[in-house]
């Protein structure tokens, strides 16, 4: 039996499902698979268990899959052990085969490259523990202190060229683009924040200024693919330790953040926020997904909390689990086209089906996501 509360018509729920064309980008739908960290790959290599979980999604109607971060070659992009790498011989077959099983599932797939920056702890639990996190100016995030020395410039072009061979690699493995993470406090975002970057050089100054590394990174990615392979852009005003932050805290601060990054490349933006229906500046019901597809023009993707009731933050720092919520307030903002995809994450996490469920209006066979999902996540 369905549940009233949660159903929705079967009109109103073709919109999800429409298909999309963004460039050479071809999709059936509007569902995305959030990346999610799992640390499943021992030594960076994606095995078979990493094939199923990808390949379940694509087989129950997800039309893109972003894959959890995956490490550029840097010896300090990791702050954890078993987290994906996107380079060397056994991690790139491993993606293949992941490669390979979605789109045999009718999927669609890109990677997320990252490298986390002064987010990795000294020492602990990581590849090369001997190597100190980097970052724009040394600055810890959590505690805003100075523990290691700003990156040098020759170091700084080595990581935009990892990046850009990370593309590349993306592009010869038969991914259908590239994800770029810059948001939630990593490397990218440390050079986008105030706090943590209190360089002088051509990589800081005022907000637009500290947009250049960001801008070198996509144009490396952009050299790297051509102009036809799709670059997504993760970014976000939250920070890991500062969930009040923002980086830009009016619409006319975002729009000039934002611009540098279209110009360098962007093709779709991925709009990180912890709920998508709260608005982003007062004034206006606009998510920040839909501010900045309004600013730029370009597609964008929502996320937060989609289908659940909880936030996920509220998830890991208070222990509760998250119930089952009626995606009909999604299904009006993209009927009014305030963005272009919708990102699911944990909803996805707890029930592979959950797009195939939710297509059929089968919302009292979804599986809410509680405590003891949380090893499939980490």
């Amino acid at each position: 039996m369905i549940n009233q509360e949660l159903a929705v018509e079967k009109k109103d729920l073709n919109i999800l499902y429409e298909p999309i064309k963004i460039g050479s980008l071809h999709l059936k739908n509007r569902i995305v698979m959030a990346p999610m960290t799992r640390g499943f790959s021992p030594h960076g290599v994606p095995g078979a268990n990493v094939v199923d979980y990808y390949r379940r999604r694509a087989e129950n109607e997800v039309g893109l899959i972003i894959t959890e971060g995956t490490l550029i070659n840097h010896p300090a992009a990791a702050e954890g052990r078993h987290r994906p790498v996107i380079h060397g011989e056994k991690p790139l077959a491993g993606w293949a085969k992941v490669v390979a099983a979605v789109h045999k599932a009718g999927g669609k797939i890109v990677p997320q490259i990252w490298h986390v920056g002064m987010a990795r702890q000294i020492g602990g639990d990581n590849p090369h523990p001997e190597v100190l996190p980097v970052g724009p100016s040394g600055i810890d995030v959590a505690t805003g202190k100075k523990v290691t020395q700003p990156l040098g410039i020759e170091e700084i072009e080595q990581i935009i060229q990892s990046y850009g061979d990370a593309a590349g690699q993306a592009q010869k493995l038969g991914f259908d683009g590239v994800e770029i993470h810059g948001a939630h406090g990593y490397l990218i975002d440390q050079f986008f924040w105030s706090k943590t970057n209190l360089r002088q050089d051509r990589y800081g100054g005022d907000a637009i200024k500290r947009t250049q590394f960001a801008v070198e990174v996509i144009e490396a990615c952009r050299r790297a693919v051509g102009p036809d392979f799709p670059i997504v852009f993760r970014f976000s005003q939250w920070k890991l330790g500062d969930y009040k932050a923002k980086l830009a805290d009016t619409p006319e601060r975002l729009a000039a953040f934002l611009d540098p990054l279209v110009k360098a490349g962007v093709d779709i933006f991925h709009c990180s926020t912890r709920r998508y229906w709260e608005p982003e500046f007062e004034g206006s019901n606009l998510n920040l997904a839909g501010w900045t597809k309004k600013l730029t023009g370009k597609p964008t993707i929502t996320v937060g909390s989609v289908g659940l009731d909880t936030n996920f933050i509220d998830f890991f720092t208070k222990g509760q689990g998250a119930a089952v919520s009626s995606v009909a307030p999604l299904l009006d903002r993209l009927e009014k086209k305030e963005f272009d995809l919708v990102a699911v994450g944990r909803a996805l996490l707890a029930d592979p089906a959950w797009a195939k469920k939710v297509h059929a209006n089968e919302v009292d066979q979804l599986v809410a996501f509680t405590p003891d999902i949380e090893s499939e996540l980490f």
